[in-house]
């Protein structure tokens, strides 16, 4: 699991939370099922069995893989729409390629992070490059899907490529984390990507044996999902293990701990951590479209069987086909 690491994390910023900092309990720790994805991607549904007042501003989140893929087995999703939120897609090991209708995308690969405000809508694909599909390979990564206020749900579409090298790496007083900051901030350090909803998003590595205890905003909510390995979370260290998701309540911090023995094939903890301001609005969902009312989808609904979220591109002479999931 190689993202963006550094040889000797005591170089970098370090923080913690102050000593009178309220620390959040833990409300729940769920597990996430398992499914498929797209063309038949393996997935796990992180936010699965989570009442979405704990989860707002975030809607779903899917960790795809880790999977060693043979060759001619790597599987991306066919054309699909979206409309009302962002779509974040977070790379940790292999290589992914995007476009849209609009003449957007790219290649993200290890440690990046491509950034889509779907907004008022487009079409999308996401698929393996060709030169992995002939080879096989490791893949894993994450997608996550942050709503927009009502306010926002219509704005033009935007991308922003977020290279590994830009996140705000950091550190805990002892050494014991690595902390990559990759939107929001962090006791004042910011990480590189532009929210229209206030949010923190953190990829933490925890060494055997570490604890790490963050300040976190008070107007936030607090997730924590299991990427590898086992540990435990809150002051009471509920055991936590790959899959699953921590639900926490109120306060200023919140605490992650690395058990001190790992599996052989993970040394460490690794852990992304979730915060933000709640949108507090009515959310209509169904498949690729988030928006406010039931009329709201029928009108995304109707668009996109239109031909107003924009056509596939010709060159790929392929059909649009319907709504998918990813």
């Amino acid at each position: 699991m190689p993202a963006v690491t550094v040889e000797n994390p005591l170089t970098l910023p370090r923080v913690a939370a102050p000593a009178e900092a309220v620390a959040r309990p833990v409300l729940a720790v769920t597990t996430a099922p398992s499914g498929f994805e797209g063309e038949g991607f393996p997935v796990r549904r992180a936010f699965a069995g989570i009442n979405y007042r704990h989860l707002d501003p975030f809607i779903m989140m899917d960790q795809m893989g880790e999977v060693e893929y043979a060759p001619g087995e790597p599987k991306g999703t066919p054309w699909h729409p979206h409309r009302g939120f962002e779509t974040v897609t977070y790379i940790i090991d292999g290589i992914f390629d995007h476009q849209d209708s609009q003449g957007g995308g790219g290649t993200i690969t290890n440690g990046d992070t491509q950034w889509m405000t779907a907004g008022s809508g487009l079409l999308h694909i996401e698929a393996p490059p060709e030169s992995l599909v002939m080879s096989g390979g490791l893949f894993h990564g994450l997608q996550l899907w942050v709503n927009l206020p009502a306010k926002d749900k219509m704005m033009a579409p935007r991308y922003q490529d977020i290279r590994g090298g830009s996140v705000q790496l950091l550190t805990t007083p002892d050494g014991g984390a690595l902390l990559r900051v990759i939107a929001g901030e962090l006791d004042g350090h910011a990480g590189p990507g532009i929210t229209h909803t206030p949010i923190t998003m953190i990829h933490a590595t925890v060494a055997p044996g570490a604890e790490v205890t963050l300040p976190w905003r008070e107007d936030f909510n607090g997730l924590a999902y299991v990427l590898a390995g086992k540990g435990s979370v809150g002051a009471e260290r509920r055991p936590i293990h790959l899959g699953q998701t921590a639900v926490f309540g109120e306060g200023g911090s919140l605490t992650v701990r690395a058990d001190e023995k790992q599996d052989s094939h993970t040394p460490d903890l690794e852990i992304v951590l979730l915060g933000g301001q709640p949108i507090r609005e009515p959310m209509a969902h169904y498949g690729p479209f988030v928006m406010n009312t039931k009329d709201e989808l029928m009108q995304a609904f109707e668009d996109f069987q239109k031909g107003r979220l924009g056509t596939v591109p010709a060159v790929h002479g392929m059909s649009a086909g319907g709504p998918a999931g990813a």
